[in-house]
Parts: structure tokens; C-alpha cells; sequence
């Protein structure tokens, strides 16, 4: 009886020692612990252009839920080697830079639980690929000539048979008198489409000649005015009896000849007081 007695409390033992060796395995807390383990590697999905967006899959992994995901971006060569970190690319998206064109990227993923942690790095992508280069376009005027829109319209996109016109002419002072030397001629341009025109050349001179030097042309602007500026000559005035200052003033296209195209002209007179 002694000895059926020792083997039953032998038996007991053993049996302590196989449940103690499963809480072992198990942990302290009754729970697995598994560190994550990748069993197929992330991947990076997008258009390979500059300006495009890769997107990061975490991949498959097991081990202890829940596990999270960290995500850092690698600029490599051609080839997919040579890596380097990209600096605050964290992100699970991450938009393609002029930097980056004519390399690879790849994505590195780690994965974290309560157990531990594991990185995998996907296949690189394909050469990216730079913004392709637009091809400039010249719009094509409408058979009348007159660009479209109802605004402002630049002179380079009108052709015949539209014209250009010499809508308004004023001036400061708005009557010249003895003591005027300096007189200052304000154009604005617009068209027979009935549109202001910028970049429009406008000319302007005194009739007859010598009373006021000649200024460069100026172009238009965007609300189609010009101004320019006329210092006095020793022919100004004429006579001590003149009253009027003939201005002959052209408006015309960069390039076209300039009494042909799409030009206009204009003699313009101010009044002269020279009593005053």
C-alpha cells in the first residue's frame, strides 16, 4: 500500500511539471507570444511618374494581435539598390518629387505587437519617370480674326480681317500752353472684335516735326492703355498764333510690317492756348 501510495504521489508530480512547462509556452498571463512575422512581403503600388502616388500593403503577417505598421519610404538606383531613407517619408502614401526621377523606391514596413517587432522591405518600383515636357500651342484665330473671350485679349492672338484701333487719346496737360514742356499722351487700344488689346506697340509724334521730341513705342497694357511722354523742342510753338497740336499716333503688331496687318492710325489734335 506504501509503495501504490508513492507512485500515485509520483504521478501527481509529473503531472504539475507538464502544466507548468504549457504556461511556459503560453506566458505568465494564460496569452501566446509570437513577435510578428512577415509571410509575404508589403508592396508599393502606383504610377510611376513625377508628381504620381505610391501606396504602401502592409503584407501578410502573423504572430500576436493586434499588430501595428510603421512606414518609411527609401529612394534607390535603377537597379533597386544603393537605398537611403527619405527624409519625413512616414506616410502609408507618398507623392513622387523631381528628386526622384530616374530612381526606385521602395517601401519598408515594421510591424509591431506586445511580443516584439519585424521589418520587411518591398520590391522596388519601377523608374520614375519625369513630367513630360507640353507641347506648346499657338491658338488659332477664328476666320474673323478676334481672339475668343470678352476681356482683355492680347494683340498676338488677333490676325486679319480684324483690326486694331486708336479707341482714345488724352493728355496732361489737356491744353498746352507757352510754358508746357513736358506733355504726357495716354492711349488706350482696342479692336474691331470689340476687345481691349494688350502688348498692342503704340507710336505716337507732333506734326509738324520738331516741336516735340519722339518716345519709344510702349506696349498696351491690360486694360489697353499706354502712355508716353513728349519733351518740348525748339519748334514748339510754331507761331505766336497757334491753337492746335496735330498728333499722328499708330497702334501695331510685334513683327508685322508697320502700315500693313492688323495696324491702325490716327491724327489726333489738342488745343494750344498760348495767352495763358
Amino acid at each position: 500500500m506504501r509503495i501504490s501510495s508513492s507512485r500515485h504521489i509520483g504521478g501527481g508530480v509529473g503531472a504539475v511539471a507538464l502544466a507548468a512547462a504549457a504556461l511556459a509556452v503560453v506566458g505568465a498571463q494564460g496569452r501566446p507570444t509570437a513577435a510578428p512575422a512577415a509571410t509575404a512581403p508589403p508592396t508599393a503600388d502606383g504610377k510611376t511618374v513625377e508628381g504620381g502616388t505610391l501606396s504602401a500593403t502592409d503584407g501578410t503577417w502573423t504572430g500576436t494581435p493586434p499588430i501595428t505598421y510603421a512606414y518609411q519610404w527609401r529612394r534607390c538606383d535603377r537597379q533597386g539598390g544603393s537605398c537611403s531613407n527619405i527624409g519625413g517619408a512616414t506616410d502609408k502614401q507618398y507623392t513622387l518629387k523631381a528628386v526622384d526621377v530616374d530612381s526606385t523606391l521602395r517601401v519598408r514596413v515594421t510591424a509591431t505587437n506586445r511580443d516584439g517587432s519585424a521589418a520587411q522591405t518591398s520590391v522596388p518600383t519601377a523608374v520614375v519617370q519625369a513630367l513630360p515636357t507640353p507641347t506648346p500651342t499657338t491658338p488659332t484665330p477664328s476666320p474673323s480674326g478676334c481672339p475668343s473671350g470678352t476681356g482683355t485679349v492680347n494683340v498676338a492672338d488677333m490676325a486679319l480681317p480684324a483690326r486694331l484701333l486708336v479707341d482714345q487719346v488724352t493728355s496732361k496737360p489737356a491744353t498746352l500752353n507757352a510754358s508746357t514742356s513736358t506733355l504726357t499722351v495716354h492711349v488706350r487700344v482696342t479692336n474691331t472684335c470689340k476687345q481691349t488689346v494688350s502688348g498692342a506697340l503704340v507710336y505716337v509724334t507732333a506734326t509738324p516735326y520738331n516741336q516735340f521730341d519722339i518716345p519709344q513705342e510702349e506696349p498696351s497694357n491690360s486694360q489697353g492703355l499706354a502712355t508716353l511722354t513728349m519733351r518740348k523742342l525748339v519748334g514748339y510753338p510754331v507761331s505766336g498764333k497757334q491753337q492746335l497740336l496735330a498728333l499722328f499716333v499708330r497702334v501695331r503688331k510685334d513683327g508685322e510690317d508697320m502700315l500693313a496687318g492688323v495696324s491702325a492710325r490716327r491724327l489726333v489734335s489738342l488745343p494750344v492756348d498760348l495767352g495763358t
